[in-house]
This record gives C-alpha cells, structure tokens and sequence, in this order.
C-alpha cells in the first residue's frame, strides 16, 4: 500500500491549453479514490501523471512521502489497468498475467510465477481460464485478465483508466462489485477514473470532482450527495440529477414556481440581500401526500401539480411536471448543462414517487417536501448558500471510521467452520 499525494498539480501541453489546473489531493494508504468528472475535465490526464505517462509541469507528486516527479513509471512501483485490456492476443491467460514477472528476467523463478499467478487467478475467479486465449474470453473476463495482471506486480497502488467502458451494463454492474470485493480484500491503494456517476457513488470511499481542469469538491459520496459545495457538483451527483428551479425572494417567502416557501430566520441570513436564486431538490425528496402521515404531512409543504409523463420501473416511479423557468436561472442552467455534456431540454421537475403511487400521464397529484432539504445556490457564482461544513465533516468523519473498519474485517483471516 501507499499514500500519493498532489500537491498543486498543473499540466500544460505544448501549444499552451491547461488541462490541469493545480490539483492538491491527499490519497491515504488503503483508500479507494474516484476522479469523477464530464468528458475533458482533466481527470484521464491526472492519473496518466501520477502513473509516469505524462510529464507534470509544475507542481509536486510524492508517494510514500517521496517526490517522484521525474521518476520513471516502472520506479513508481504502480499498476495501471486500461479501458482497452492492453492484453496480447498470442499469449494465454496465465502468460498474460505472468507477463509483468516476465519482464522482470530472472527476478522469479518458475515456481514463484506460477505461485503469483495463481494467487491473482483464484482472487478473480480465473483459473479455468488460465489455457485460453483473450479472444475466446468475454467482456468482463478480459478486464479481469488485466487486473491479475496488476496484482501479480505487488504494486503499492492500482490505478483504473475508465475500465468499464467497454461493457455492457450487466457487466459493469458485475465488475463493479469485482473491484470493490478486490480491493477490500487486497486492502491495496486504488485511483479510479470514470466520467460515469454510478460507479463513483458505489465504488469509491472518497470522490474528487473535477470541472474543466479544476477540482471541485472531494469528500465521501454521501458528502456529495447531502452537501455539495455547488451547482455543478450538485448537478453532476444524482440520479436522476437534482431538479434546480428559480427562488425568488418576496419578503418572507421564498417563491418557487410550483409553490411559495416560508423562510426561516436561518435562511434569510443565508439569501442577505439576494433576490433571486436557485433552489435544489432531490427528486427522491418528493412524496405524494396520499402516502404520508399527518405528522410527516406538518413537517413540510404541499403543491398540485399535473403530471405530464409518469415512468414506472418497478422499484419506483419517475414523474415529470413541466414549470416556467426565469431566463436569468435558465441561461445559467444552460451554462451548467454544457459542462455537464447534457444537452437543455425543456424545464422540468422530476419527482421519484413510490411504485406502489397510481401515477398515470396527465393526473393531478399533491405532492409534499421538506423545505428543510431544500439546497439554495447563488444564481452567479453557484455557490452553496446551505452548505453546512459541520454536518459535511460529520459524514466524512463516520465514512473515515467505516472504511477502516471495514479494511480491518478483509484483513482478519476466514474464521474456522465448526466441528
């Protein structure tokens, strides 16, 4: 295992375009990281600069609390599994992983490769694939190919380049609990990019969320999820993403296009002298009231609205009731759905309602939220206005002790069935 740290981390390419733009991250020993973020945020080129791919222009990288910025990639004792496999199509799968061994000429004696490759085989659930070439292999087999490939080098820490990408769904959500069992069981460093959400939120003990070179925010998916620090990260964490409407502050009401909030002491101090804002809410966050309790129905507020297209899919129910934006809100809700590679549609709210919820194209329904749940962003700078740093370091803090304590349980050899 090992630590890796950033410390402000820049990459200029030649005709002077900043892909990276000063970058500090600290990545513990055992942590799974995520670098997360739309297609050209900087993250592919981040990794290929922590592996030795790619020259740091300025700044200082240290693993294990050494500066290795001109160091070699092979000296950086680092494993990298590829989007594309990288496997040789000659070569069986058993010389495919013992190739890293290979290369090492002489440093392992036969016994000791065939002992490696073993290891990595069975962790993986490969060694009936051991005789067979990478063209008789799926999908995932091959992925697997090259993580045992990786494993058998005793890397201090692996490093994922978007591995999934090349799968079918069923595989993705297949190999993502592959590489999560894997890497609690190693308890081995891992750095993994993906522009893909889903896998940041069920992989990674902490995500970093980069924005066009630029690091947004790191913390606990959870932490994203309850306390992003703005518009951007709070759009890009969710699914489906978080519906942002305009607020627009009247005296002691906040008016929002499906129905006026009261605002508390707390929030007003929050909004000072702002007009207008934009307000997220989860869709998650929405109930129909016919489900709800009159104790649970005090707690918040209740609007009609007319569903325009309901979506069943078993588990829950999407549904989607257009509103009229303001053009200020709409125009940096453009600019946000640029960066986000999402294309603008027509502005609606999206309410996940339980499957058990009759709800059909064109009903009526009342809906309830918590105004308390409401995130509040300036419509200028995308900042989190209801951004609570305490509640934010407490999700951190339990996500800290879980991980450890987690890592601790993989490391505790299998207890002994009874007699």
């Amino acid at each position: 295992m090992a630590s890796i740290n950033l410390k402000d981390i820049v990459k200029v390419y030649g005709d002077g375009y900043r892909a990276v733009k000063g970058v500090s991250l600290d990545i513990a020993e055992g942590e799974f990281v995520i670098l997360v973020g739309p297609s050209g945020c900087g993250k592919s080129t981040l990794l290929r600069m922590i592996v030795g791919l790619e020259d740091i222009s300025s700044g200082d990288l240290y693993i294990d609390g050494e500066r290795v910025n001109e160091d070699a990639p092979r000296k950086r004792h680092l494993a990298m599994v590829f989007q594309n496999y990288a496997l040789y199509p000659h070569l069986t799968v058993f010389e495919n992983i013992a190739f890293p061994l290979r290369l090492e000429r002489g440093q392992f004696t036969e016994e000791q490769v065939r002992e490696k490759v073993m290891f990595a085989a069975e962790t993986l659930e490969l060694v009936e694939h051991l005789d067979r070439k990478p063209a008789n292999l799926s999908g995932g087999q091959r992925q697997r190919v090259a993580m045992g490939r990786a494993i058998v080098r005793d890397a201090r820490a692996f490093l994922f380049d978007e591995p999934l990408s090349n799968l079918d769904a069923k595989l993705r959500g297949q190999m993502r609990t592959e590489i999560s069992r894997l890497q609690r069981r190693l308890g081995t460093t891992m750095v993994y990019v993906t522009h893909d959400q889903t896998e940041a939120m069920t992989l990674g003990d902490r995500v970093a969320v980069l924005r066009k070179g630029e690091l947004q925010q790191v913390a606990s998916p959870r932490g994203l999820y309850e306390q992003p620090r703005n518009l951007f990260v709070a759009g890009f964490i969710g699914s489906p993403p978080m519906n942002f409407l305009p607020g627009q502050v009247d005296g002691d009401v906040l008016r929002l296009p499906v129905v006026d909030v009261p605002l508390t002491d707390a929030l007003r101090e929050r909004l000072g002298d702002r007009d207008l804002v934009i307000v997220g809410i989860r869709p998650d966050h929405f109930a129909d009231v016919a489900a709800l309790d009159d104790d649970k129905l005090a707690t918040g507020v209740t609007f009609d609205a007319v569903v325009d297209v309901a979506e069943w899919l078993g588990s829950e129910q999407y549904a989607y009731i257009p509103f009229e934006t303001h053009p200020d809100v709409a125009a940096k809700l453009d600019e946000l759905d640029r960066d986000l590679d999402g294309e603008s549609m027509r502005t609606q709210l999206v309410a996940a309602l339980s499957s058990e919820n009759r709800v059909r194209d064109g009903d009526t329904r009342t809906l309830w939220f918590d105004p308390a749940r409401m995130l509040i962003f300036d419509h200028n700078t995308w900042e989190n206005l209801t951004f609570d740093a305490d509640a934010a370091r407490a999700i951190d803090d339990q996500n800290e002790e879980d991980r450890k304590q987690a890592l601790a349980r993989a490391a505790k050899p299998a207890a002994a069935p009874a007699a």
